[in-house]
């Protein structure tokens, strides 16, 4: 071979082999990058098991407090990244107890409600019913008018799109009374909310109803497709020092993962109380990671509500900062 052909095919040689090299280069650096942003990708597309709403009791101050107009719900829970609605009846009572709960004052709050959700993209999921009778009284007329009193609701969260009404299981302080009472008072109300397709689930909210063994007993005992619970993470009180007074603290505490895990059988609805975090943003007085697994293992998969009570953050930053928490955990958990 000539020499000045042997120095133009080494040149082309080694010219190909630096192209070569530059090119497996590239792609050793793309496929590099594309391993370093797949977790990130995989992260970004994981989801929580559970969609979220939000409760409307975390914003009653703002409400009562600050004037804020009730029906402006569904803006603010839009805002602040949420799908779900969670009414609270009470808030509606200056309205609502002036006119004696009209049919057309029912009527007028099912359509403002309605026209909000749907301006702003929400989906109504339940009410949360409160101050209407105690449907586990022994008294039974009174516990017929208190069944009867709910009738309105179920009719306004039937027109409403909702799946459910919230009640409380208030009455008797005696077990054996209140489980008969309760078995009495549901069935008759989720009996008359059958035909609407709406549910009738039960809070832990204060009394026997925080027993969750007792809960879950009444609720095998009335046996209804529509009558469930709502479990919620911090309402599990039996006994306060001071009934008139919430500071004075608790005499008697139901264990609250054992009573979640035991009313998650029957739970159409969960609710994800909150009062306060720490730095990293856990919730300090709830293991919200110890709470989720107990209700991905009972396989839920509809809403959780974000239901924030405390008073160290704004309602606001605590409701954002609930929200963040379950979501964290939620994909972790996914």
């Amino acid at each position: 071979m000539k020499r000045r052909n042997f120095i133009h095919n080494s040149s082309c040689a080694g010219l190909a082999t630096i192209l070569l090299g530059a090119y497996a280069c590239k792609e050793n650096k793309k496929e590099a990058s594309e391993k370093e942003e797949a977790p990130e990708a995989a992260e970004a597309t994981t989801v929580p098991f559970f969609e979220l709403s939000l409760a409307q009791w975390s914003i009653h101050k703002m409400i009562r407090e600050d004037g804020l107009d009730p029906y402006s719900f569904a803006e603010k829970a839009k805002a602040w990244g949420f799908s779900g609605l969670e009414y609270v009846s009470q808030l509606y009572d200056p309205e609502l107890k002036k006119a004696n709960y009209s049919p057309e004052a029912m009527a007028a709050f099912v359509e403002k409600s309605n026209a909000e959700a749907k301006k702003h993209g929400m989906q109504n999921v339940l009410i949360m019913i409160d101050r209407q009778g105690n449907l586990a009284v022994t008294d039974a007329e009174e516990r017929q008018a208190a069944v009867e009193q709910h009738y309105k609701w179920v009719d306004a969260a039937a027109a409403m799109g909702c799946h459910a009404i919230r009640v409380n299981l208030a009455g008797s302080d005696v077990p054996e009374d209140w489980k008969k009472n309760s078995v009495d008072g549901l069935t008759k109300l989720a009996t008359y909310a059958k035909d609407k397709n709406i549910n009738v689930i039960v809070e832990n909210h204060g009394g026997l109803s925080s027993n969750g063994a007792m809960v879950a007993e009444v609720m095998e005992i009335v046996n209804m497709d529509n009558c469930g619970t709502l479990p919620d993470f911090g309402n599990f009180c039996i006994k306060r020092n001071d009934p008139e007074d919430y500071s004075a603290g608790c005499a008697d505490m139901y264990d609250i993962y054992k009573g979640v895990a035991e009313l998650m059988p029957h739970a159409k609805a969960v609710s994800a109380k909150s009062h306060r975090f720490d730095s990293e943003g856990n919730e300090t007085e709830i293991d919200y990671e110890k709470m989720l697994q107990i209700v991905k293992n009972a396989e839920y998969k509809g809403f959780i509500g974000v239901e924030y009570e405390g008073d160290e953050l704004s309602e606001e930053a605590g409701i954002i900062a609930t929200k963040n928490l379950l979501l964290k955990i939620g994909k972790q958990l996914s």
